[in-house]
């Protein structure tokens, strides 16, 4: 079944919330982001004075000889210029303050902001303060210099801006402008990624949104596939799952975005500092821009994967969507990052500093990150999880930690000292995942040590027996089950099973056989699976119901498990395996269709599990259920609860395959206002129910249907 985790908000996710998303954030807080929080080059006048005077000797400048011969030739060896010997030096100290009064004098730059330049920028180090304030410094101009500095020149008096102070300032000016730009560019990737779900499900409890959900929306928008009747089944040659057509606008809005926020709001300077054209300006901009969009994609990728994703507790779009989701958000935040480095190869070599850029640690974590992120695209694909899901999800959350530890390396070492405010976008998605790990740990801790009794059924079918747990009846609720007993070695893996509390098991009171009620309808192909049931298999389920019967007052869960690969593949029959449980989580959201005048279960196989807790939720219920010959040993110790439904509302095939389209075109055709169709099985009979619902919603005129597909779609 697809399990599509929809936690409550509860007071302690909150509490839990708060703590994981301000431990890093914290961080991020104090950076803030580029241009934005944190502004970058402005005021452009200020920045430009330091600029410009940055390259002059100081009379406390010395040679540097380490790459000159004893005697020296022409022009001598550079001078390096200290922190310290800038922060004493009172001509220049005097020179960038009369640079920045006369300059920023038209701007109407206040003196606290100028005094807050002058702290950042006029020695080189902020930690080195200088020996005046920007006032003091300011004051001690006795009379308006009339030397302008000039290339060579030793600034040992007070002096005027050379003319680069002009280049300085272009460059300034649009430097901030670009940071201010990528950094609302990203805020707009991630505000429309986080708030277009929460806006289109609250728009739904519009008053006019009902009647036009109902006929309109649902039926051509939201449950018909994008292409053809795929949406649970993979597409041809594993190619992945297609999304719906809302999913697909939802995919596209954010395309779109990625497109307008990379293409758009550059500017170009007759003269800048390092990039020589307006060619390499707009390459640099946008080399710069696609990097942090890439980082601002991060958190929503992070967010759409996570099982206690805060989008689930404020919308009624499930986890199976946000799974595909994450899964596009990752696309596009590799392709913002492989433009980024290709932008960057193509300007450092047109620039001359390839070499040199390549060598340096900042471009290796650069390539580490990227690498990593294309490896996981492709360990990612629907083929490769499909044949080794446990190596895809070990391997998916190392390098997922390692491409984020890369992406901060590059932004922490290329703009010493922590990235400048590059990186706060890295902070919100390790405290997002953060907040995930920390929320399952919880529930796993509430939960407690606990023993799984495991009982063969026959044919591949386990029952778990989990003593101890109270939680309720609800719909549609799974759990992450830890069986480290089964793998020592991995004791991380969890897998999602339906869950039924034990009380649903128990026999049914009135004595109504289910082989009686499903016969009711079914002639020949029901004869034979009453025979069936009612000989070797019966038996086993009688063998259950004791069982179940005489532990009834104590509370407990029941997980039916069909082996496959992977962990389920070693399961035995045992007294008390150990257990961790992670969980419950809601499945899709129940109130739709709690709603309803009528719902319909429509189960496949090991399905029923998803689906039997249904039956004490709403009263008027129709089950349909098609199982394999297989499956009989299941089919027998779901006898209990199938047969509280009555003759008239539980209908079994053994071996044989129900119509979606004729069995709930029968349904509509009773007279229902508003029919709840709820499906869970594998991904054909998934997507037969979806293609008949939209089918049906588009043709019917009385009666409307709200659907909830179940299926797994990891």
């Amino acid at each position: 079944m697809q399990l599509t985790p929809k936690p409550r908000f509860a007071g302690v996710h909150v509490v839990l919330g708060t703590l994981a998303l301000w431990a890093l954030p914290c961080r991020a807080a104090l950076e803030g982001l580029r241009g934005l929080t944190m502004p970058t080059d402005d005021p452009a006048c200020a920045f430009a004075c330091t600029g410009s005077l940055a390259g002059f000797a100081l009379s406390c400048s010395v040679q540097d000889d380490s790459n000159h011969g004893s005697g020296g030739h022409g022009h001598g060896a550079p001078v390096v210029t200290t922190p310290a010997c800038r922060a004493g030096d009172e001509p220049y100290l005097s020179t960038v303050a009369w640079c920045m009064s006369t300059k920023c004098k038209e701007f109407d730059v206040p003196v606290s902001r100028l005094e807050e330049v002058w702290a950042l920028r006029v020695t080189g180090d902020p930690s080195v303060r200088a020996k005046w304030s920007y006032t003091e410094a300011l004051l001690s101009v006795d009379s308006p210099p009339n030397r302008t500095l000039v290339m060579g020149d030793k600034l040992n008096v007070t002096s005027l801006a050379p003319a680069s102070w002009q280049v300085s300032y272009n460059t300034a000016t649009v430097m901030a402008h670009e940071s201010r730009t990528q950094s609302i560019y990203g805020l707009v990737l991630l505000i429309a990624g986080f708030a277009v779900p929460i806006l289109l499900t609250w728009m739904g409890y519009l008053p006019f949104a009902g009647a036009l959900g109902d006929r309109i929306i649902r039926p051509l928008l939201v449950y018909p596939s994008l292409i053809g009747t795929y949406q649970v089944r993979p597409l041809p040659f594993s190619l992945g799952n297609a999304p719906t057509r809302g999913q697909a606008l939802f995919v596209s809005v954010m395309v779109v975005l990625n497109v307008l926020t990379t293409a758009t709001g550059y500017r170009t300077v007759p003269s800048h500092m390092w990039l020589r054209n307006s060619w390499q300006q707009i390459v640099g901009f946008m080399m710069y821009r696609t990097g942090v969009l890439s980082y601002a994609l991060a958190p929503l990728t992070v967010l759409f994967a996570s099982r206690n994703n805060v989008l689930l507790w404020l919308t009624n779009w499930s986890h199976s969507t946000f799974l595909l989701l994450h899964r596009w958000m990752a696309r596009l935040f590799m392709l913002q990052a492989l433009l980024h480095s290709v932008l960057a190869v193509i300007l450092y070599k047109d620039m001359g500093i390839y070499d040199a850029q390549a060598a340096m640690e900042y471009w290796s974590w650069g390539v580490v990150a990227t690498v990593l992120g294309c490896v996981m695209l492709v360990v990612s694909t629907l083929w490769f999880r499909q044949r080794w899901y446990e190596l895809f999800l070990l391997s998916h959350i190392v390098m997922a930690a390692l491409v984020l530890v890369g992406c901060w390396y590059h932004a922490a070492l290329r703009f010493l000292p922590t990235g400048q405010g590059f990186n706060t976008w890295i902070y919100v998605a390790v405290a997002v995942w953060g907040f995930d790990r920390v929320a399952r740990l919880f529930r796993i801790v509430k939960n407690g040590v606990r023993r799984a009794h495991v009982t063969d059924l026959g044919n591949g079918y386990l029952r778990l027996d989990i003593d101890g747990v109270r939680w309720g009846h609800g719909p549609g609720r799974h759990v992450y089950v830890h069986l480290p007993a089964v793998h020592p070695l991995r004791p991380w893996e969890s897998h999602p099973f339906s869950v039924l509390p034990r009380s649903l098991l128990r026999s049914a009171t009135s004595g109504e056989s289910l082989s009686a009620a499903s016969s009711h309808h079914r002639g020949d192909a029901e004869k034979h699976w009453q025979t069936a049931v009612t000989g070797t298999v019966a038996a086993a389920a009688d063998s259950l119901d004791t069982k179940a019967a005489a532990s009834s007052p104590s509370p407990g869960i029941v997980l039916f498990v069909r082996k496959a690969e992977g962990m389920t593949k070693t399961l035995a029959s045992s007294p008390g395996l150990l257990t961790f449980l992670d969980g419950p989580y809601p499945n899709n959201s129940a109130a739709a269709v709690l709603r309803c005048d009528r719902v319909v279960l429509v189960a496949g196989g090991i399905g029923i599990t998803g689906l039997l807790a249904w039956v004490d939720n709403h009263p008027n219920v129709k089950l349909f259920w098609s199982a394999k010959e297989s499956a009989r040993p299941l089919v027998a110790a779901m006898e209990p609860v199938v047969a509280r439904l009555g003759p008239s509302n539980a209908e079994v095939r053994v071996g044989q395959r129900f119509a979606a389209a004729d069995v709930l075109e029968e349904e509509s055709k009773a007279g229902w206002a508003k029919i709840g169709v709820v499906v869970c099985g594998p991904g054909g009979l998934c997507d037969d129910v979806r293609a008949a619902v939209v089918a049906l919603g588009k043709r019917s005129k009385g009666t409307t249907f709200v659907l909830e597909v179940e299926a797994y779609t990891w």
